[in-house]
């Protein structure tokens, strides 16, 4: 992901919780009167601001979906890849009000042989949030799974 452009503001932050069913009342700035603080996995919020990301829904094509088959999902995506774990490290809060840039680049990779035959691929990406003054903010670690087909498996 790169995002050179991701403003934090408060509505966006209120919708984000109430889509996630947290009524914690840090997220309603423009109901308390205060500037309000994002939940914790609100940076992947910034997919809508990634011109490329994969995930973020286009007009005239086809989106990915979320049920069983793929309609807007390369290949290379759609199959043999799970997304095994995924961590947050904040350097502070992300706030109403901050402008956030991410740049993703690949961590650690490794292999280790599957319990029913196949070799299983980690792969970890890492995402650092940085404010408009160059500060980093959050730094996510995304853990992806690519698995190699069984011989005879269909």
């Amino acid at each position: 992901m790169a995002v050179a452009r991701f403003p934090v503001e408060g509505g966006h932050i209120m919708m984000f919780a109430r889509a996630i069913g947290d009524p914690n009342p840090a997220y309603h700035g423009a109901l308390t009167g205060t500037p309000a603080v994002a939940p914790p996995t609100f940076v992947w919020a910034a997919e809508h601001f990634d011109p490329d990301s994969a995930v973020r829904p286009r007009p005239d094509v086809p989106w990915m979906g979320s049920g069983s088959s793929d309609t807007g999902v390369p290949d290379s995506v759609a199959q043999g890849g799970l997304h095994a774990e995924q961590r947050y490290d904040f350097h502070r809060p992300v706030r109403e009000g901050d402008i956030l840039s991410a740049v993703s680049r690949t961590g650690r990779t490794w292999t280790k042989q599957g319990r029913r035959g196949g070799l299983l691929t980690f792969t970890q990406t890492i995402t650092e949030y940085r404010d408009q003054h160059g500060e980093l903010v959050v730094t996510a670690v995304m853990l992806g799974v690519e698995t190699e087909k069984s011989v005879g498996a269909p």
